[in-house]
């Protein structure tokens, strides 16, 4: 499936967290997603981008944005890498591809690693910016970057 593009309704969906908990994207409606697929957990990729979303977390919360991260990895893979780097943030296991493959992250549920691409979803549910080309080292702050500044 091809990538979502900015004004696309962002699909539904229920997985499961690194935590053993249920989150739905409806769940966070009101505010920013950052949704970041990651091919897989404990490599260094995934890590050097997983380390600079948490270590700019004070800035994601100011900015009103909840990070999920996405993989193909199972519960126990994704818990003992966020126990290991301390990520405030859920990991959600999309063991059977259905996130993936919704989002573009995966062109069938065959996959054996999601695409490292991100989405910014805005309160509504609505795609506001999608990330095809992805740097581990720079996407937090081009994430940052897209965010828009709050009215008030």
């Amino acid at each position: 499936m091809a990538l979502l593009n900015a004004g696309d309704t962002a699909p539904e969906f229920r997985a499961t967290t690194h935590e053993g908990e249920s989150i739905s994207l409806s769940d966070l409606r009101g505010s920013y997603v950052l949704l970041w697929f990651y091919p897989k957990a404990d490599t260094p990729g995934c890590t050097k981008e997983g380390c600079g979303l948490r270590d700019r977390g004070d800035e994601f919360d100011k900015a009103g944005v909840k990070i999920l991260g996405v993989s193909f990895d199972t519960v126990a893979e994704n818990r003992a890498f966020a126990e290991k780097f301390s990520f405030p943030y859920p990991l959600l296991c999309d063991t059977e591809r259905d996130i993936g493959v919704k989002y573009g992250a995966a062109d069938s549920a065959d996959a054996k690693a999601a695409k490292r691409i991100s989405y910014l979803i805005d309160p509504e549910g609505k795609i506001a910016k999608a990330f095809d080309q992805v740097n581990p080292e720079e996407h937090p702050a081009e994430v940052l970057g897209a965010v828009p500044e709050p009215t008030s």
